[in-house]
């Protein structure tokens, strides 16, 4: 299942998508009092509605459980489920959502795209009693966040993916190393694996998902507020610092060409097909890579599948740890729920969010590996040293600036070519000044 959150709008700016959404933005908080008058004289008219999951995050036992539960909650109304790539999400929600005939009545996007959408007016008000109904307090509060304006929630949490470094216990421990406990041993480690054929630390060099874990360990940001208006702030001494070890740590441990990204690490770590070394000794990756990793066997049907790190003498996995020790604060994987601020059917619609934040289905999604909105539930993922890492990591984790501009800053790949650049052994004070300039406007609208 493919977990990336890229945002493919090439050319999107948010003026443009702003612009797109404007007819939302006056329904928004209407629409948020009428619905609760509607609930309140009666049941919702039967209807269809439809809902978009983004990529195949969501598995099919859950959404058969969505489709069944829903309809038998809901007598004569049918939910249907249509998935939507990753890749083009953006441009089909900036189409999708303003048009009222032909909108989503439920939408999943990236955690990271949510504050666009939620500033441009694209989703209906997550009233106050209805957000206490689907948890309230217990909802993962920084995916609230970027579900929210000022204090009104529109985006309510789906789930999170957290990240860590999975590794090859044989090799490390060939090596005489042991699991490192500050991010300077874990640097001079995977420098040390390094080899011509094999990488101590697998990183693409455009891999900023995964690099910015270097500027939050440092207790760096990539922006703040200050005021009414975000600053991009890349050329703060906590951040210049994170960003200096991760290009010391990716140039000293790393085979990839700077201009990768997007990698499937996950396989570096297996033996090459002739049997031989892996491509890399250690990899950072989302949990549910575990099971794209292991020795090949054979499962019911017949089929050659990995089997999820199995062996644990071969394959191992520990959290980045932080400066100091203890664990680094990790970027978020995941996703952001909301309804769209011209469906047709508002009141179904919510009906279908108490489905979702049920603690049925809170529970599934921790059984499946994604972490539950509700964080009542995350122990349910605490089974093993999988389970109880993601959690571990996920508690330290943080997302992206919940700016208005972000995902334009995103579909323009702007930390892509500023990583590559860092990773090239740009001087990195001078490339913080050159993109905080060009960042900063990004941030809040403006063409960047």
């Amino acid at each position: 299942m493919k977990r990336t959150r890229l945002v493919a709008a090439a050319a999107a700016s948010t003026i443009t998508l702003t612009l797109a959404l404007t007819a939302c933005s006056s329904d928004t908080t209407d629409t948020g009092s009428e619905g609760t008058e509607s609930e309140a004289a009666g049941e919702p008219e039967a209807a269809d509605l439809t809902m978009w999951v983004a990529g195949g995050d969501t598995p099919d036992e859950l959404r058969e459980y969505l489709v069944e539960t829903f309809e038998a909650e809901n007598e004569g109304s049918t939910l249907t489920i249509e998935e939507q790539d990753w890749g083009d999400l953006v441009t089909k929600l900036t189409t999708a959502l303003p048009d009222a005939e032909n909108t989503p009545d439920v939408v999943e996007l990236g955690n990271t795209q949510a504050p666009t959408f939620t500033n441009a007016g694209a989703f209906r008000e997550i009233s106050p009693e209805l957000y206490e109904e689907l948890g309230g307090d217990d909802l993962l509060p920084s995916f609230v966040e970027a579900g929210s304006v000022d204090g009104t929630v529109y985006a309510l949490p789906y789930y999170f993916g957290s990240r860590y470094m999975f590794y090859r216990a044989d090799i490390w421990s060939d090596a005489g190393l042991e699991v490192p406990t500050t991010l300077d041993e874990f640097g001079e480690a995977v420098k040390e694996l390094r080899t011509d054929d094999m990488s101590g630390f697998a990183l693409g060099g455009q891999d900023w998902r995964n690099g910015i874990s270097w500027i939050f360990a440092h207790d760096g940001e990539l922006a703040v507020k200050e005021g009414d208006e975000w600053v991009s702030t890349l050329s703060d001494e906590n951040t210049i610092a994170g960003l200096e070890q991760w290009q010391d740590v990716y140039q000293g441990a790393s085979n990839l060409p700077a201009t990768d990204r997007d990698v499937a690490y996950w396989d570096f770590l297996n033996d090459t097909a002739e049997g031989g070394a892996p491509d890399a000794a250690t990899i950072m990756a989302p949990g549910w890579a575990r099971w794209s990793i292991g020795d090949l066997t054979e499962n019911d049907e017949g089929e050659e599948v990995r089997d999820g790190m199995a062996d644990a003498d071969k394959f191992d996995i520990f959290a980045l740890p932080g400066v100091d020790g203890g664990v680094a604060p990790v970027f978020a994987g995941g996703s952001n729920m909301a309804v769209s601020a011209q469906s047709q059917h508002p009141e179904l619609a919510e009906n279908l969010l108490r489905v979702i934040y049920s603690d049925e289905y809170q529970t599934m999604l921790a059984e499946n590996g994604l972490g539950p909105a509700n964080t009542e539930f995350t122990s349910v993922m605490e089974t093993d040293k999988f389970g109880e890492v993601t959690v571990e990591t996920a508690e330290n984790s943080k997302l992206t600036p919940a700016a208005p501009g972000w995902a334009a800053v995103e579909g323009a790949s702007v930390y892509e070519e500023l990583f590559q650049k860092i990773a090239e052994g740009g001087d990195v004070a001078e490339l913080a000044a050159e993109y905080d300039e060009t960042i900063t406007p990004m941030l809040n609208g403006q063409a960047g």
